[in-house]
């Protein structure tokens, strides 16, 4: 259909644009940006007055339950509360059940995300079969099948042997590595950041060597190998130093950081909420301050929701007991919008942390709105002030730490493929 939307601020960071547009859309794609292309019939109308239309968000990390813990979340709920937070592209890791380590399975979750019809998924392939860190997968076949990259998940690859010839068979094949980089060792059984708050309440402790070590080993592998490599959600602010330095002198890494590390700490725990419980844990301030530097330096180049649904029991628990992770979907955008209202981004940057920069992470042609591209659209008002209330979540998963934060800027209208799939309420 030939859909006009007008009147819109239109920000498309990978393409330079900023400014009061009307974008032209025709059978799910963009047809015109200003200008109407020759013998277009407009069908439909937007009228985008007073609102952002940006391109569709990516979520570069988010875990949907689906296959093997439908009991916490479903594809299709998760995709519903994907579309109501504007994203439209999202990339899960391998840990599911079965494990992604296999064309099979890696096709079989994006025909059901394709018969949905809500936001798209790309898989990543499991790095080693079983994600057990011992025999590589063949990720030549993952890579045909739709992967568009390799990753461990949360299991670490204990033998160093193991991980250099993983990084070289990806590099083979130039497939990205995805790595959660912290030593399983030093790690141990711990929950929570080392140090005031682990002391004070007597938790076990993951301290920022754990991070650090496991960043400086796959940092020396990458230098033998010229691997490329993505780390997801950094932490601590010495990690963010070594990424910097390892890119100043031209080595092919790249990072992300979780929305909700930029503004929670350690002492957001208060006492024993396991809402706050998370992977890698909260740190201290200095840490969160560092991370917020490091997306203004491009050091960090994108947010991700780091999304984990649960069901309310796995938060009903003692702190060490209770399952870490925060239902973030539908939070991500007016997390990352709050940094601008902070001061530290401006909107285009902010939106290019969501858009353009996970889609070049992933290699995908998405994250714009150039003449061509698929029609993934998030349309969002800046100007209205909300407060979130987790029984509204459209998750099934409400376990989500900013109940009664006040946000600014709400989603509107998301369009993927060109077709309205959601519209808010009222």
């Amino acid at each position: 259909m030939g859909l006009v939307i007008t009147n819109g601020r239109v920000i498309d960071p990978a393409n330079d644009v900023d400014g009061v547009n009307t974008l032209y859309i025709n059978d799910g794609f963009i047809a015109g940006v200003g200008d109407p292309p020759t013998d277009f019939e407009t069908e439909r109308e937007i009228d985008a007055s007073g609102l952002i239309v940006c391109p569709g968000l990516i979520d570069i990390r988010a875990r949907l339950r689906e296959p093997g813990q439908e009991y916490k979340a479903t594809l299709d709920s998760e995709l519903s509360a994907a579309i109501a937070g504007g994203i439209t592209t999202l990339c899960i890791p391998p840990d599911t059940d079965p494990v992604i380590d296999n064309p099979a399975m890696a096709q079989m979750i994006r025909q059901r995300a394709w018969q949905i019809g809500k936001s798209f998924i790309h898989p990543l392939g499991a790095l080693t079969q079983g994600l057990k860190g011992e025999s590589l997968t063949n990720m030549h076949a993952l890579g045909g099948a739709g992967c568009v990259g390799v990753s461990n998940a949360l299991a670490p690859v204990k033998d160093t042997v193991v991980m250099r010839r993983a990084m070289q068979y990806a590099c083979t094949f130039d497939l990205t590595v995805f790595l959660n980089s912290q030593d399983p060792w030093l790690r141990g059984n711990g929950v929570v950041h080392e140090g005031e708050i682990s002391t004070r309440l007597g938790l076990p402790a993951i301290p920022e060597a754990a991070e650090t070590v496991g960043v400086a080993r796959d940092l020396a592998l990458i230098e033998t190998t010229y691997a490329r490599c993505h780390f997801n959600g950094l932490s601590t602010a010495r990690a963010v130093d070594m990424l910097a330095h390892a890119k100043s002198v031209g080595l092919p890494v790249s990072a992300d950081v979780t929305a909700h590390h930029l503004h929670l700490t350690e002492h957001d725990i208060g006492f024993f909420n396991t809402l706050c419980h998370v992977s890698p844990p909260l740190r201290g301030q200095r840490d969160r301050d560092r991370l917020r530097s490091a997306l203004k330096e491009g050091v960090i180049s994108a947010i991700c929701s780091d999304h984990q649904p649960h069901e309310p029991d796995a938060k009903l628990t003692p702190f060490s007991e209770s399952e870490p992770g925060i239902s973030g979907l539908e939070t991500l955008l007016p997390l990352t919008l709050k940094l601008v209202d902070d001061g530290l981004l401006d909107m285009p940057e902010a939106i290019s942390l969501l858009t353009a920069n996970p889609a070049r992470i992933l290699g995908i042609d998405s994250g714009h709105l150039g003449v061509g591209a698929t029609a993934d659209i998030c349309i969002f008002d800046w100007d209205e002030h909300w407060v979130l209330d987790r029984n509204k979540m459209v998750s099934r998963g409400k376990n989500n730490p900013f109940q009664n934060w006040e946000f600014r800027g709400r989603v509107t209208h998301t369009l993927v493929g060109g077709e309205p799939a959601y519209g808010r309420p009222g």
